[in-house]
């Protein structure tokens, strides 16, 4: 998997006021709803929220990925945010979350669910790129950061 096949630019979204996880995956479901006509944003929401009450996709450092499964999700999508101000996420550091990747996969993709978190958490473990994303100021700047690093 390469970042670029499921991040697209209108889905990076840089330094938002974002103000809660409710917010925040409130919004994104919003946008991938608004993007795929397969997708509704009320079942990306209540996947977002059931998976994140099994425990916390807050990975510590400042950084999670929201992720769960959708049925009338046909391929996997990803989604890059900042946050102006980190919110509290209930992170296994208690450090608030201001890096996010909500990735979305379709029920039937176990394997490549497992596999995409894992390149995620493996990329999003590099300080480097997480202060780079950090100072980024625009959407654009935003993903090709995240594509090309």
């Amino acid at each position: 998997m390469q970042l670029e096949d499921i991040l697209s630019p209108e889905r990076c979204h840089c330094q938002v006021t974002w103000s809660s996880k409710r917010r925040i995956l409130t919004n994104i479901s919003e946008i991938i709803g608004d993007q795929f006509n397969s997708l509704e944003p009320e079942p990306i929401y209540d996947s977002l929220m059931a998976r994140e009450q099994l425990g916390s996709t807050g990975l510590g450092k400042g950084i999670s990925i929201p992720h769960c499964r959708v049925a009338s999700c046909t391929g996997i999508i990803g989604s890059l945010i900042t946050l102006a101000a980190p919110v509290d996420y209930d992170a296994i550091d208690g450090r608030p979350v201001d890096i996010l990747f909500v990735l979305i996969v379709p029920e039937q993709k176990s394997d490549d669910h497992i596999k995409t978190l894992a390149k995620l958490a493996e990329l999003f473990s590099d300080e480097d790129l997480c202060f780079t994303l950090r100072q980024t100021q625009s959407n654009e700047d935003l993903h090709n950061i995240a594509i090309t690093y």
